[in-house]
């Protein structure tokens, strides 16, 4: 798979959380019903100064290798300096800065993505394991563009 790499500053996030894992055998629906709430219960629209329209799919705080527990995060990019109050049931996260493999996926959302993740764990990439994103550009499901963000170790 092609990618580039590039330097990230720190990017702060609000959202929903939950903890799962590769071997999970209800994670699919543990980020599932992180997605259904985001937009379905109207969490999405009531998280102010938002950074742009883009959604974000987050991994972090893992607790090792690709089969260990991970916290997923469901969340937008939002301006720091005026996050006062977090909307119920959210929580604010933090992006860390620094070199991440930036990869372009784009077909119908679940099975590029997932074809995505499949391919990945095969790759031989330097991973910090600090947080990996995706970056939704458009919300087409069946022609969806989204950038994959693996972290990188410095």
């Amino acid at each position: 798979m092609k990618y580039e790499t590039v330097n990230l500053e720190e990017k702060t996030v609000v959202g929903l959380a939950a903890r799962t894992s590769n071997t999970s055998p209800e994670m699919g629906a543990a980020i599932g019903g992180l997605w259904q709430d985001f937009y379905g219960k109207g969490i999405y629209p009531s998280i102010p100064h938002k950074k742009s329209e883009k959604a974000l799919g987050i991994y972090t705080d893992y607790a090792g290798a690709q089969n260990n527990e991970y916290t997923v995060l469901v969340a937008c990019e939002v301006e720091e300096s005026k996050q006062a109050e977090l909307p119920a049931g959210t929580v604010l996260h933090k992006i860390p800065a620094g070199p991440y493999a930036k990869f372009t996926v784009k077909g119908h959302v679940q099975k590029a993505v997932a074809e995505f993740w499949q391919e990945l764990w095969n790759m031989d990439l330097p991973r910090a394991y600090t947080s990996d994103f995706e970056e939704y550009q458009n919300g087409d499901m069946e022609q969806a563009e989204i950038h994959i963000y693996i972290a990188l170790k410095p």
